[in-house]
């Protein structure tokens, strides 16, 4: 019988360094408030899949779609005075 643990590093190697870098920790600070946003939007959304939704589930998919435009808008406008790229979709 073969020994799979002998094949089992072959295979895989060594795993290279997953730790985010500073400059990637800095860029999910900077984009936190529109992903809790999005976040906030998807909590919504999933709260209308299994029921019709009343009025007051589409007061908060309405208002968590402007906290989402309100984020991005902000976000995108703090890249514009930075000089940098845009947000995402």
């Amino acid at each position: 019988m073969k020994n799979i643990a002998a094949l089992q590093t072959a295979v895989t190697g060594t795993l290279p360094d997953i730790e985010p870098t500073p400059a990637e920790l800095d860029a999910i600070d900077i984009e936190m408030p529109l992903i809790l946003a999005r976040v906030e939007l998807l909590d919504a959304q999933i709260i209308t899949l299994d029921r019709t939704p009343n009025e007051l589930d589409a007061r908060r998919v309405r208002r968590a779609r402007r906290n989402v435009l309100r984020a991005r808008r902000a976000l995108t406008n703090q890249s514009a005075a930075l000089g940098t790229s845009g947000v995402g979709a």
